[in-house]
């Protein structure tokens, strides 16, 4: 009897209990936020890390508890992936039909294959659901990655969290509006063949070309990350601007479904725009020695 008196006291004053606990959170919250984003990280550089690591057998137990602390960053991340992905099952099919509107819709692809239609429903549910779950995803990363930044880089860390899916969903957009038009009737007709589209090789491509892109996009904010823990200069990508003209040239002929220069050159100006707003974001993210470090 006493078990079944406590246990409906418990059910009625769940209510309140849980009113009270959604009013206090901020006040306990709050002040732990700010600590996180204000407190300086322990300043040991990387090379006596690892020299402890090899020397020290806490030091090599505490780097395995920080890949456990990893592992349960990813485990997070691709939950929410998959829950991203289920929701995108309610519009993928609209989704698909949208894709397919450059070669003519849906009436314009034929399959072959018994599975193929379920394949691309696969497909572009997984690149949506990638797109819904990317700010979480670079939650998690930039909360394995915070303890280590400089306050000031763990300000602009999460202030850039949006920036990741504004980029990527930018660069999809760009693939999808400005490169397909100017690609599908060169590849369509090559040669004057008329190609007889399959959803697989139609979406593969697509959905393959909105990614790659969308990830090249992404580009600043892994130098922003790279500075932040003094891995790469700003005075080095500023002063090397021409050698990564160079490479951005490469990656865009690699990247570029045709052969022609217009469609290379589509994809290397927004490329080249990227690089350059990347020595901003360097600027920004490389923590400044006090002056008896750099004395020291």
């Amino acid at each position: 009897m006493r078990k079944f008196f406590s246990g409906l006291w418990w059910v009625l004053t769940l209510p309140f209990r849980l009113v009270f606990w959604i009013v206090r959170a901020p006040f306990r919250y709050i002040p732990r936020a700010i600590s996180f984003l204000t407190d300086p990280p322990d300043d040991t550089p990387l090379t006596d890390v690892f020299t402890a690591a090899v020397q020290d057998r806490q030091v090599r137990q505490s780097i395995w508890d920080h890949i456990e602390v990893l592992r349960k960053h990813i485990f997070r991340a691709v939950l929410a992936l998959v829950l991203t992905v289920g929701v995108s099952f309610f519009f993928t099919e609209k989704l698909v039909a949208y894709l397919a509107q450059p070669v003519g819709g849906l009436q314009a692809l034929k399959a072959i294959e018994v599975t193929e239609s379920v394949g691309v429903f696969m497909r572009v549910a997984l690149i949506s659901g990638l797109a819904l779950a990317l700010p979480y995803i670079a939650f998690e990363f930039w909360l394995f990655a915070a303890p280590a930044l400089m306050p000031r880089s763990r300000q602009f860390g999460l202030l850039a969290i949006p920036l990741a899916s504004i980029f990527f969903l930018a660069g999809m957009a760009f693939s999808y509006y400005v490169m397909l038009p100017a690609a599908l009737p060169f590849l369509l007709n090559f040669m004057g063949i008329q190609a007889q589209l399959r959803p697989q090789s139609y979406f593969s491509f697509v959905t393959g070309l909105m990614f790659w892109i969308g990830a090249a996009f992404e580009f600043p904010l892994v130098i922003y990350a790279l500075s932040a823990i003094r891995l790469v200069k700003p005075a080095v990508l500023a002063k090397q601007w021409r050698i990564a003209v160079v490479l951005i040239a490469i990656l865009a002929a690699a990247i570029t479904p045709t052969v022609d220069p217009v469609n290379m050159g589509l994809v290397m100006l927004p490329m080249i725009l990227l690089y350059f707003i990347s020595i901003g974001f360097s600027y920004l993210a490389y923590p400044r020695r006090k002056p008896t470090e750099e004395a020291a």
